[in-house]
Order: structure tokens, then C-alpha cells, then sequence
């Protein structure tokens, strides 16, 4: 059974010291409008988390239970400018909080759209939880906008940029819309929460491919 397919709402919070008690969660980060909601939604296998076609909506930390007090989390987006000036002051504290002191944080996962990967924001974001030494595995939506040996160069040159970032980052193909990377992303999140052992399972190594290399 699908990790995430019982999913269900359980709180949104505005403050660090909302948060629930848990034994364990996967946060999703990412730049306004670069897929977050839809990806979300693509591994839980229906509407979950909220697709706006107005970047910025979400502005609270959203917690959905997975059961056995482990949690995914949407976290708010991050960067867009026409939000005000001190509401993205406010994301920035809650989010920047909430990724570097979290203890049941088990890992992050990034999602960048890829015809925009790895920007100045991105950096940011993983120069925020980083230090954390805590995994990072980033997707790559939006994989079916490219061709597949554009989504393959761009797959190799993020790889490559996380590579200098530590051993602890990730990186693989997703698409939202043609379900493409499911089961390898599931693969890794599982093992986050403890709950499989041992590497991915095989599978198109086209959609997963470590940020470093043996």
C-alpha cells in the first residue's frame, strides 16, 4: 500500500510553537507555482494539497497524518515577490524555523520546476536546512515539458550542483501528469520513516539518480 494514500488533514499551523507532536514527517518545500500541490497530490492519488494557478496561496504549515504520529507536511511556498514584504518576513521566519530545529523532521523534499531548477530561492531554501545534515531529495517537475534527453542534461547538471552540497542530497525526474517517478520517490520517503531498508528498488534509473556517486 501506498505510504501517503490514507492521508488526511490534520492542522495548519501559523507558529513554531503550534506544531503537533510527532514521531516522525516528511516536509515538501518549493518555489511558488513550481509543482509542490501537484506532486503532493500525485503520490497521494487524489486532491490533497490545494493547486492554485496564484502563486504564494499557501501560507501556513499544513500537516496531514500518515498514521502512527508520522506526518506529511506542506510547507508554505517560497519567493513570490507579490506577496507583501512583511508576510514573506513572517514565511521566512516560520520556515526557516521549522526546517533547522524540527527534530522529527526525517528528510526534505524539494520540488523544482525543471525548466527552473536550482534558483537563487532554491539555494536558499537549501542552504536553510542543509547544515541539518538531514536528507534532501529534490524533484524535478514538470519532467513531461522536456524532451527526455533535455530532462536527462538537466537531471545530470542538478545532480552535479547538489554533489557539492554533501552526500545527504538527492535528485530525480517527476511528473505530476504522467505519474512518472511515483514509486522510486515513495521508495525514498519510506525509507526516511524507517519503515523499508536497503537502497531503491529497481526501476527506471532514468527518474532516480543519487546526488553522488560510488
Amino acid at each position: 500500500m501506498s505510504l501517503f494514500r490514507n492521508a488526511v488533514f490534520v492542522k495548519s499551523v501559523a507558529t513554531l510553537g503550534d506544531l503537533p507532536e510527532s514521531s516522525g514527517e516528511i516536509a515538501f518545500a518549493g518555489r511558488s507555482n513550481a509543482g509542490k500541490s501537484s506532486a503532493i497530490n500525485a503520490l497521494v492519488g487524489r486532491r490533497l494539497a490545494f493547486v492554485s494557478k496564484t502563486p504564494g496561496r499557501t501560507q501556513l504549515i499544513n500537516f496531514f497524518t500518515l498514521g502512527n504520529a508520522q506526518f506529511l507536511v506542506d510547507l508554505p511556498g517560497y519567493g513570490y515577490s507579490k506577496v507583501p514584504a512583511a508576510i514573506r518576513a513572517e514565511w521566512k521566519d516560520l520556515l526557516g524555523g521549522y526546517l533547522q530545529t524540527r527534530a522529527p523532521l526525517r528528510g526534505a523534499a524539494v520540488v523544482m520546476d525543471i525548466r527552473h531548477p536550482l534558483t537563487e530561492l532554491d539555494r536558499r531554501m537549501l542552504g536553510w536546512f542543509g547544515p541539518t545534515g538531514k536528507p534532501v531529495h529534490v524533484l524535478l517537475t514538470k519532467a513531461d515539458k522536456l524532451s527526455r534527453s533535455e530532462a536527462r542534461t538537466v537531471l545530470a547538471r542538478v545532480q552535479a550542483d547538489l554533489a557539492l552540497l554533501g552526500e545527504h542530497f538527492s535528485v530525480q525526474l517527476f511528473s505530476s501528469l504522467r505519474k512518472t517517478g511515483l514509486d522510486d520517490a515513495e521508495a525514498v520517503f519510506r525509507r526516511w520513516l524507517g519503515e523499508i531498508r536497503g537502497g531503491l528498488p529497481a526501476g527506471n534509473q532514468d527518474a532516480v539518480t543519487p546526488a553522488f556517486g560510488h
